[in-house]
């Protein structure tokens, strides 16, 4: 078991390290893309599935509440939180909408989508990059493996984060740290030390 233990922590130090130089400047080119999204009065809509959902809901409580430090909130929502809208969207029209329908009603023109998903294949994230682009928004990915169907729907004025790693948990683990990345970026830049 030792072993194990600590063949999972050579694998994290390993994909963190493989991550460094490629998604540093993206993080940096992600978290100005958000900044300006909210300087502008609008707000961040996030969606995931599986486990990437703990990543979006991370980034969302941490911009509605507070990071590091206190400070005030800023406009995100997690498109996955509310079991009743997703399943009534899911079993009335289809399960690739769930995403979908409330970017269309919620997303507003200058908005920003934020999808997570360690595979890029999922077709409920495909459908909502879509609507996305229907309502004029922004759009950042955060992946991993080869980006999957997502990749190519990413255009240049977008943001990949696409994680350089197979093992599903290691890119999970990687998705978490980006997000805390831009959470920290966000509140310096918009706060500075003064928060």
């Amino acid at each position: 078991m030792f072993q194990q233990i600590v063949n999972i922590f050579n694998e994290h130090i390993e994909t963190t390290s493989r991550c460094i130089k490629p998604l540093t400047p993206l993080i940096s080119d992600a978290s100005e893309m958000m900044v300006q999204t909210l300087l502008n009065d609008n707000k961040i809509l996030c969606c995931a599935n599986g486990n990437a959902i703990s990543a979006v809901q991370q980034f969302t409580t941490h911009l509605l509440n507070q990071f590091e430090q206190e400070r005030p909130s800023l406009p995100a929502i997690c498109l996955a939180h509310d079991s009743a809208t997703l399943t009534a969207i899911a079993s009335d029209s289809a399960f690739t909408e769930i995403y979908a329908k409330q970017i269309r009603a919620l997303g507003q023109p200058g908005d920003l989508l934020l999808a997570v998903s360690t595979t890029g294949d999922e077709s409920n994230l495909i459908q909502a990059i879509r609507a996305a682009r229907d309502r004029d928004m922004s759009l950042i990915v955060i992946s991993g493996t080869d980006g999957g169907d997502m990749a190519s729907l990413v255009a240049p004025e977008d943001v990949e984060l696409r994680v350089p790693g197979i093992n599903p948990p290691r890119v999970l683990e990687m998705h978490l740290l980006i997000v805390h990345c831009l959470c920290e970026l966000i509140d310096f830049q918009l706060f500075g030390n003064e928060v």
